[in-house]
């Protein structure tokens, strides 16, 4: 009896560590990287912090968001992305309603302003709200929401695909308005599902989706992700010819509350003149 109640008391233990990793703050990961710069831009480096997937429920409540947008502003990032799925799963009704998903977002400083797109878990079958009344949403607190449309933020030209889970990117179309628009080239998107449709260019595509597997193995290290290619584009950095991907793990979780081997994390991606 002792030692099933000891095995009882391991395994609350586990598990409770476990919940406690998916609540902890973000680890910020970091990348350097040179892209062409445009003509008309200044050649001093910029710099991006990207947050997605940040799921607001019961694992992360608006007020651990709100230290999470404090710990994004202390990195004085020249613009933010944020990169999808801000609906968090039902879990019993513990999810939020578009409105107060995205509601700790208005207290994002940055100096070229805060891009976003949407994820799968935003779609209407989620959120019960269309793109557009999502984008009348971010518009008021000034967050320009992108779909499939491009906008030019000091020398970056960001292209903002439709999510690729639950809609169509316009991939031809959205570099084509990025072409136009002249500067480097940034792709933002959902999920990694897109990078083999980039032409090889030089450009950085940022994405999330994968939550870094959220529970990853000793030695199997992540075994699973919501992507038709695997666990090729996992997590990280991937690079393949001219272009790059960095893919998030996230600051949220889906379906388990839990993490393990696979910490919530934010990027600040700082972008040099080639």
């Amino acid at each position: 009896m002792g030692a099933l109640l000891l095995l009882f008391a391991m395994m609350g233990g586990v598990i409770l560590r476990l919940v406690g990793n998916a609540r902890a703050m973000p680890v910020v990961r970091h990348l350097e990287i040179a892209l062409p710069f445009p003509k008309d831009a200044h050649r001093q480096p910029i710099t991006l912090a990207l947050m997605t997937d940040t799921h607001v429920g019961p694992e992360n409540s608006p007020e651990r968001m709100a230290r999470i947008v404090d710990q994004v502003n202390a990195l004085k990032p020249d613009l933010v992305v944020l990169g999808g799925d801000y609906i968090a799963d039902a879990k019993g009704g513990g999810a939020y309603g578009p409105a107060a998903s995205i509601a700790p977002f208005a207290r994002l400083r940055a100096r070229l302003g805060v891009v976003a797109v949407l994820g799968n878990h935003d779609s209407p079958s989620h959120s019960r709200i269309d793109r557009r009344q999502w984008h009348d949403l971010f518009a008021a607190i000034g967050i320009r929401l992108l779909d499939n449309q491009a906008v030019r933020r000091g020398p970056l030209a960001l292209g903002g695909l439709r999510d690729i889970y639950t809609g169509r990117p316009d991939i031809p179309g959205t570099l084509e308005q990025m072409q136009a628009l002249g500067g480097v080239r940034v792709v933002l998107s959902h999920g990694p599902d897109v990078f083999p449709q980039l032409p090889d260019q030089p450009m950085l595509a940022l994405v999330g989706h994968t939550h870094c597997g959220q529970v990853a193995f000793p030695f199997l290290g992540i075994v699973n992700v919501p992507s038709r290619y695997g666990t090729r584009y996992a997590c990280g950095i991937y690079r393949e010819g001219a272009r790059t991907m960095v893919v998030s793990g996230g600051v949220g979780t889906s379906r388990l509350p839990i993490r393990m081997l696979a910490p919530p994390d934010l990027w600040l991606i700082t972008i040099h003149p080639q």
